[in-house]
């Protein structure tokens, strides 16, 4: 999943398009971990990037996600942009 979110609409508040922001990455996650796990794997894990732009996007963990996001719209910036990319892993130290 690659996205870049603008969080300036005249008619939504920002409120409203966190929420949504939120929505699409809570789908996007059950959608990839009901996909079957290739032999010798224990579960899924996901790899995340989130910055203003694609350029300026640092690698977060999963589970700091949504605080970082939270953290963004407080800085009041512009568009937030996220990737996450699924891989199977096959032990807990991987």
């Amino acid at each position: 999943m690659k996205q870049t979110y603008k969080l300036d609409h005249p008619k939504i508040k920002v409120a409203r398009i966190v929420d949504s922001i939120k929505h699409d990455i809570k789908k996007y996650l059950k959608k990839e971990r009901s996909n079957k796990l290739p032999t010798g794997t224990k579960y899924w894990s996901f790899d995340c990037k989130l910055g203003q732009t694609e350029e300026m996007a640092a690698v977060v963990t999963q589970s700091s996600l949504m605080s970082s996001i939270d953290e963004m719209v407080e800085r009041k910036v512009a568009t937030i942009y996220i990737e996450m990319t699924a891989k199977a892993v096959a032990t807990l130290d991987e």
